[in-house]
């Protein structure tokens, strides 16, 4: 069960590990291709391995700076794609839910909703006027009141605490409240 959940909180790898594979299979039939048409007296098909062993060692003799630049600034962005992709734990924007009988799998989105709904009714406003972010570690709420009436911080806060509880989304987003301070006209 732990397997499961784990694979639909966190995103695979496989499509940069797909990828870089390709890439290196790519480059090593190429150079295979190339030395074996060497190999039997032929000309090149694109550059010679000889030839290009030259060229890099020579760098950056032959080249223009602009074309040395981008190739650098392609070789680095791919390299800070497969490094990020690497170190970076892949986390979805997924919550589990505790239960005894089932594993139970929500957005944030859903938790965000939620917790939306209970602020809006603690702040007796539209729904808005009150904007909710969840992310793995905080549930940021926004609340725009209306022009005129009072709305309290610690009701729309401990609103939301109570429902977060109710749900018990593993791992426990921490709750900030953000009350705007100027309000919208009233319908």
């Amino acid at each position: 069960m732990r397997r499961i959940l784990h694979r639909e909180t966190h995103s695979s790898r496989a499509g940069a590990a797909g990828i870089a594979a390709v890439l290196v299979i790519i480059f090593s039939a190429y150079a295979l291709l190339e030395s074996a048409v060497r190999a039997i007296g032929q000309p090149a098909w694109l550059i010679d391995p000889q030839t290009a062993a030259e060229r890099i060692t020579a760098l950056p003799n032959g080249i223009s700076p602009l074309l040395l630049g981008v190739i650098g600034a392609v070789l680095a962005m791919a390299g800070l794609f497969f490094f990020l992709h690497a170190i970076l734990p892949g986390k979805r924007a997924r919550h589990l839910l505790g239960g005894q009988r089932a594993a139970v799998v929500v957005d944030d989105e859903v938790i965000a909703s939620a917790l939306a709904r209970r602020a809006r009714l603690a702040a007796n406003v539209t729904p808005e006027q009150v904007m909710v972010v969840v992310s793995q570690r905080q549930a940021v709420v926004n609340v725009r009141p209306t022009s005129g009436v009072p709305v309290s911080e610690n009701a729309v806060l401990a609103a939301v605490q109570d429902e977060l509880n109710q749900m018990a989304p593993s791992p426990l987003p921490a709750v900030h409240v953000n009350l705007a301070t100027s309000g919208v006209i009233g319908a």
